[in-house]
């Protein structure tokens, strides 16, 4: 397990190093509309050029997005509005690389829809540190919060909508309104606090209790998500992946 960041989820109290992430239990239909879905895998131009500022979107509210934030720390009208204009919106293909190894991450991010993994290398093999799926935030902390080159690797593994705030607007704005800056110091306050109860179950419980929580957690990640990079975030082997499901 790497160090030096962490997951946030509020569904399922499941904590990790390496990034934080937050999960809204809630689902919503498809409210984006089409003229804002382009699809952008194929763009040469930088990431923060291939996007889609919220303000420019007339009369849309990003509900997920909005529903989200509220649940980690409500703001006020004011400052709402300034939060989500810095939002940005990526429609991105499988395989979509959101964040590169040795780069610093810029953005902290929301997937409102799809699934992304994070993972590293280790000894020359991929290691799994998080699967984020639907109406889930997601960076890597260390990197985006020191801007230092980070060791993780972001990368979609289906068709995903994703949104994304700069370090720059977001320290920025927490500056300028208080509940913006107390909606970040909620969001590393709590992702401490879980990151104890991720410890103690990567520590206490076995392999076959972890993949019970995962499926009571994400029942359809088994559907969507290969099974080599479940096993990796569980931290054991295919075959004993395999043992484990058959058994059950």
């Amino acid at each position: 397990m790497e160090t030096g960041c962490w997951i946030l989820d509020t569904r399922y109290w499941i904590l990790d190093t390496g990034y934080w992430m937050l999960d809204i239990d809630a689902v919503w239909g498809d409210c984006c509309p089409d003229s804002y879905r382009e699809p952008i895998a194929n763009c040469q131009l930088p990431i923060a050029n291939c996007c889609i500022p919220l303000s420019t979107t007339e009369n849309f509210i990003v509900t997920p997005l909005e529903k989200a934030i509220t649940a980690i720390s409500p703001l006020s009208t004011q400052s709402k509005a300034a939060f989500l204009q810095a939002w940005k919106h990526w429609s991105v293909g499988k395989d979509y690389f959101l964040l590169r190894e040795h780069t610093v991450s810029d953005y902290i991010y929301f997937i409102e829809k799809g699934i992304a993994r994070i993972y590293y290398y280790k000894n020359g093999k991929e290691i799994t540190e998080w699967i984020a799926m639907d109406e889930q935030f997601f960076l890597s902390i260390t990197s985006f919060f020191q801007r230092t080159p980070t060791h993780l690797i972001i990368q979609t593994i289906e068709k995903s909508d994703v949104y994304g705030i700069h370090h720059n607007d977001f320290m920025s704005l927490a500056e300028q309104y208080h509940d913006v800056e107390r909606l970040l110091r909620k969001m590393v306050t709590a992702s401490l606090i879980l990151s104890q109860v991720r410890m103690d179950s990567i520590q206490f419980e076995t392999a076959h209790q972890r993949y019970d929580r995962l499926l009571k957690n994400t029942p359809e990640i088994i559907q969507r998500v290969p099974l080599s990079y479940i096993a990796s975030f569980l931290g054991v082997t295919l075959e004993t992946l395999s043992r484990i499901r058959s058994a059950r």
